[in-house]
């Protein structure tokens, strides 16, 4: 059984969902003003390995992924200016087809990382009228009031608001990245609507009961996950940075609508890091795009390989180099399918030390330690070939595609000789061979695990 940490309750918890066979997943997608960087894609990649992980336990996942393409502001707390109206300034475009241009980028980084696509995508822009019916509700209960710039939602009257964060409250303060709103009650409460700018014309805004606005950015994932996934999710998972605020007041909504517990588990996935301990994200300036790695000649999967080297719940240290030796590695194990046997019965022992380790809370690098032990082994190569198959249906590298080469008489004798001059340290002969079937069209690598003919 699936054992995984759950941020709710602090520890980890055997998963089983609430109903039967089908998993209720909701994953926060991107906020579509600009490309999604690498430490954005590493957290798809993380809900994408608990995605497998689900699907090779026999549940049946629904999965809901919202693009958010209204209501984020630039500050988390929904002060500033909207991320869409501030991208649309910048490319002089509207904020509609920014957010067009940005999901479409965002579409194809998730194929190009053979992440599995969710059954729904769900545009805040395509919900308004179900959003302005939660604020309705809200206010029918009393827990929002009216300020000069919205409707908001007063936290001091959800008394569970910190459970997620564990925070307290007394410490929350405005002010550090926009103007402090005045009108608040409470430094935590938040927009659950904002009213447009008189004094100018939005590219997004609605008519509402309060008059032309728009959506706060927490509420369309409460909306839309209650619409499409039913009053309690069983799997809501995001970005760690999305717990104190996004995550916190997506749970007070929800409860506060249904009066039912809006999630049972809560997964969060940690940040890639560069240089010291610093965060790569968007405003900093700071951040790589996956198209820019390809730039450089890495393949797209080289990176989901590299993510694979920290457990998702651990920060992850960035660089060129780490990619490389990622790069390499994913070449290695491709050239080893190459020069193996058709794959039949899978090596026993070592699949069930891998799912051990997946079930484990996903336990990627311990997975991917017991993989690589494997392909060490004196297993036969075809046994070798069909575990590693049934691994990649977690890992998601594609190996499933890989054809064996067929390699001529004359290499594999090469090979043979080499391998034999390799072990009496004649060096000078092994490179002699090595230039050899180089020069015939195989080049030869060698790896840990042996010799391999790229």
């Amino acid at each position: 059984m699936l054992q995984l940490y759950n941020t709710l309750s602090r520890k980890k918890e055997p998963f089983k969902p609430l109903h039967d066979k089908t998993v209720g997943l909701y994953t926060c997608g991107p906020t579509v003003y600009h490309y999604a960087h690498i430490g954005n894609l590493r957290t798809f990649i993380f809900e994408d390995i608990l995605k497998r992980a689900l699907m090779h336990e026999g549940f049946r996942v629904n999965h809901i992924m919202n693009i958010t393409d209204v209501g984020h502001l630039t500050s988390d707390a929904d002060e500033g200016e909207d991320k869409l109206e501030k991208g649309a300034r910048r490319e002089g475009k509207t904020a509609w087809e920014v957010a067009k241009f940005y999901t479409k980028a965002f579409q194809d980084d998730l194929q190009k990382l053979n992440i599995l696509p969710p059954t729904k995508f769900t545009p805040a822009t395509e919900h308004i009228a179900e959003q302005i019916a939660w604020v309705q509700q809200l206010e029918k209960k009393g827990i929002t009031y009216q300020t000069s710039d919205g409707i908001y939602f007063d936290t001091s009257k959800f008394p569970d608001y910190s459970k997620l964060s564990g925070q307290n409250l007394s410490g929350i303060q405005e002010g550090a990245r926009v103007e402090k709103n005045e009108e608040k009650r409470n430094a935590s409460d938040f927009a659950v609507w904002k009213f447009s700018p008189k004094d100018s014309k939005r590219d997004m805004e609605w008519e509402s009961p309060w008059g032309k606005g728009f959506p706060g950015w927490h509420l369309e994932c409460s909306v839309m996950a209650q619409k499409y996934l039913g009053d309690t999710l069983d799997i809501h998972c995001g970005g760690i940075d999305l717990i104190p605020v996004h995550h916190t007041n997506e749970i007070a909504q929800a409860e506060s609508v249904t009066g039912k517990q809006f999630s049972r588990f809560w997964m969060h996935g940690e940040f890639i890091v560069i240089k010291g301990d610093e965060k790569m994200s968007k405003s900093a300036g700071n951040f790589m795009t996956l198209q820019s790695l390809v730039d450089k000649g890495f393949d797209p999967l080289a990176y989901r390989y590299f993510t694979f080297s920290a457990h998702y719940r651990q920060k992850l240290r960035f660089s060129l180099e780490a990619l490389t030796s990622s790069q390499k590695a994913l070449s290695n194990l491709r050239g080893h399918i190459q020069m193996w046997d058709d794959p039949r019965i899978g090596c026993a022992e070592f699949e069930r030390r891998f799912f051990d380790a997946i079930a484990d809370d996903l336990n990627i690098p311990q997975a991917l330690a017991v993989m690589w032990e494997m392909i060490k082994s004196d297993n036969p190569t075809a046994a070798k070939h069909q575990s590693l198959i049934l691994f990649d249906e977690i890992l998601g590298l594609g190996l499933s595609e890989i054809k064996k080469r067929e390699i001529p008489q004359e290499i594999l004798h090469i090979l043979k000789e080499r391998a034999i001059a390799r072990k009496e340290k004649n060096y000078t002969k092994a490179d002699e061979l090595r230039d050899l079937s180089a020069r015939k069209g195989f080049p030869i690598n060698d790896t840990q695990e042996g010799q391999i003919v790229g």
